[in-house]
């Protein structure tokens, strides 16, 4: 049998090999790290977490990334099956143990009979062969020359920010507090999951004035800051107005100081567990580029983190995709070549568990065809297929831009009655996903 060769193991990669090799074919993963570094990774392990250790929303009922969680543990997803047993709690969000969950898909992945590995950069796209491009933001600069060279058309980047990580013991909790917004979480755990640090009006203008100040990185000559708004570096925000943070990542509402109740925050400042151990701690929505000292200077005006120590400053790095749309089939094969897919952040999809969901699909679709069958993608009903749907032919090939999944890519669903009535639509929307997603999958076994 024809092996099928993936390049990149991050999240989309290590979904895909495993995909392909729990249908019985063989798969080699080309994974450059930690032979070759990037900026942003710290290990050589596979699906290894840089922005964030969350994978967002876990409600499958109203969520469109909670419908993707849905959907990939239904489908045997290595990704899920790893996340939820290094779970964190989070509210309602689905956090885990960034190290403890990397390594253990990478334990899976080595395990595997059918899966081996190469460390050798690949420097041009191949020319024969079946093969899934799964490099993500940081594709290697020959690589992307090579994509570039082969498709014709230009690159398409934008800059992603890593948030910082704090050492929980160096909180002041005689400022912050435990608690998720609205107390959301089934259990005591969960609905303590977030540290918060209150700030007073002018505490918050004095943060702005010198967020704004700050010393921020330079981009190189011919580089150019197209933000995916999904992902802000914090100062990008204040520069659009100095309410903005306050509406955003920093707003007040759901939370009670449990220091001083009768006293409302004009902004609040949250924190989110990072790792297993409670040790850790990574500031929700800080994403920066700022340089390191400004940033030690900045986050130290933080009511509570004073005299924080910083396990992780904040960083930016280039992100690179391509124009989708106007490049791949719904296959997700290249069109100039169809024996190669490409799978995960390079298609123009946001987020880990969208990535991983690409790679999902591309690993399925890549081992039915060496099989000699063709896979044909879910409805578009359903979250995984809007996806692939939006990035391969739905979205705007001259606007096209990263993506997370949302229920704006999925077909309407009438419902009335304002608010009570959006929450049903949303249910509508996620039954009816779930049903033509079980389907889906009825009619591969």
């Amino acid at each position: 049998m024809e092996t099928l060769h993936i390049i990149g193991g991050g999240m989309a990669g290590s979904e895909a090999a495993w995909q392909a090799a729990e249908a019985g074919v063989p798969v080699v993963l080309h994974e450059m790290r930690p032979h070759v570094a990037t900026f942003a990774h710290r290990t050589g392990d596979f699906a290894e977490m840089v922005c964030s250790n969350s994978f967002r929303s876990d409600d499958d009922e109203r969520n469109a990334v909670g419908l993707l969680h849905w959907e990939m543990r239904a489908a045997g997803g290595l990704i899920m099956q790893m996340a939820d047993r290094h779970q964190l709690p989070a509210g309602g969000a689905l956090a885990v143990d960034r190290d403890a969950f990397s390594a253990a898909v990478t334990e899976a992945l080595r395990a595997h009979p059918l899966i081996s590995f190469s460390n050798e950069e690949v420097t041009e796209l191949p020319s024969s062969g079946k093969w899934i491009i799964a490099t993500g933001p940081l594709t290697s600069g020959a690589l992307a020359e090579s994509i570039r060279a082969a498709t014709g058309a230009e690159s398409l980047a934008f800059f992603d920010a890593i948030a910082p990580i704090v050492y929980a013991e160096t909180v002041d909790m005689s400022v912050a507090w435990r608690q998720s917004r609205y107390d959301k979480g089934e259990t005591e755990e969960e609905q303590k999951a977030y540290l918060n640090c209150p700030m007073t009006r002018d505490q918050y203008e004095a943060f702005i004035d010198a967020l704004l100040a700050a010393e921020k990185t330079e981009f190189h000559e011919g580089e150019t800051a197209g933000y995916f708004d999904g992902c802000l570096p914090i100062e990008v925000m204040a520069e659009r107005g100095r309410e903005t943070l306050r509406h955003g990542p920093m707003k007040p509402v759901g939370l009670t100081n449990a220091h001083k109740p009768e006293e409302k925050a004009y902004a609040v400042v949250q924190l989110r567990r990072d790792n297993a151990l409670g040790t850790l701690y990574n500031i929700v929505g800080f994403q920066t580029k700022m340089k390191y000292g400004a940033q030690t200077a900045v986050f130290k005006m933080i009511p509570g983190l004073e005299n924080a120590s910083f396990a992780r400053l904040g960083g930016i790095h280039r992100n690179t995709f391509i124009n989708s749309p106007t490049l791949l089939d719904s296959q997700m094969r290249l069109k100039s070549r169809p024996g190669i897919r490409f799978a995960g952040q390079i298609t123009g999809v946001e987020g880990y568990v969208e990535s991983a969901a690409m790679g999902l699909l591309a690993g399925r679709m890549a081992a039915a065809e060496i099989k000699g069958a063709t896979l044909p993608p879910p409805g578009f009903e359903t979250a995984m297929g809007s996806l692939v749907n939006h990035i391969t032919g739905g979205a705007e090939a001259k606007t096209f831009q990263p993506m997370n999944v949302n229920f704006g890519l999925f077909p309407p669903i009438e419902a009335k009655g304002g608010r009570r009535g959006r929450k049903d639509r949303y249910k509508a929307y996620t039954d009816r996903a779930k049903e033509a997603f079980s389907q889906w999958l009825a009619e591969q076994s």
